[in-house]
């Protein structure tokens, strides 16, 4: 099993960017990657949509062998992630805007965070400002249309930046020195966030903390791939040669993309 590749999945591109965090930290791992596209965004689905789409992509991934899965999708987290966790015997990691990181980060007590609807709306989300916000306050901020254009490769230009600004003056305005990245499509739009910021705006996403804890649950479990990796195996449930196109803007790496019989 050490040798099986690792499941990841998102509603889309947007988990690309937890993808590459894990290829950077974990180099022998052999990687499968499904961005359920046709179903994009998932934070306007309902949670039992997305558990379902969860389930059958989780089916699927188990199918090519993944000895793991990782959701890189902070609405399918929120929705799906303990179903998934009942329904399969092997490590399942998930995500979960950085509320902790950006509680401890902030300078002035208030913290902004950039999500979709879904996850803003979520049980697991009100119960993470629970555990961690403490006195901070927490100012959310949905972002509607922003994670489409990501979808098409648009990381820049006067469309993003006209959202980007509606969403980011009121968090501004309210005193917000720290923003959270509270979806994986939103760390490929990070430079022309720090473009428009302040520069004493933090941002922060939880990227590179989930390739940890992966890497955490592989050694403990005795999963650990010896390397060398394999290439990385591609799949989309909506428009492939879109995904051609866009994912060597996003991995800027040659790969094959699949249609998803899902």
């Amino acid at each position: 099993m050490n040798d099986a590749p690792v499941g990841v999945f998102d509603s889309g591109v947007g988990g690309l960017s937890v993808l590459r965090e894990i290829r950077q930290q974990l180099p022998n791992e052999s990687l499968l990657y499904v961005a359920d596209s046709g179903y994009v965004p998932y934070g306007e689905k309902s949670p039992e949509q997305i558990r379902q789409r969860s389930r059958a992509i989780a089916d699927f991934l188990l199918g090519q062998g993944a000895k793991t899965l990782v959701v890189a999708c902070n609405t399918a987290t929120a929705a799906a992630v303990n179903d998934l966790r009942s329904l399969y015997d092997l490590p399942i990691i998930g995500m979960e805007p950085a509320v902790k990181p950006a509680a401890l980060a902030t300078r002035s007590g208030i913290v902004g965070v950039l999500a979709t609807t879904g996850t803003l709306q979520s049980a697991k989300f009100a119960a993470l400002l629970d555990r961690f916000a403490g006195s901070v306050k927490v100012i959310t901020q949905p972002c509607p249309g922003l994670v489409e254009l990501i979808e098409q490769g648009e990381l820049q230009g006067p469309r993003i930046e006209a959202l980007l600004r509606g969403f980011t003056a009121p968090l501004l305005a309210a005193g917000c020195d720290t923003l959270i990245l509270g979806c994986t499509h939103y760390p490929f739009i990070r430079g022309v966030l720090q473009h428009l910021l302040p520069a004493e705006v933090n941002l922060i996403d939880t990227g590179a903390a989930v390739a940890r804890h992966l890497h955490g649950r592989l050694a403990d479990a005795n999963l650990l791939a010896a390397g060398p990796s394999v290439a990385e195996r591609f799949w989309t449930s909506g428009n492939v040669e879109q995904m051609r196109n866009v994912l060597p803007v996003l991995w800027k790496h040659d790969a094959k993309v699949e249609w998803l019989p899902v």
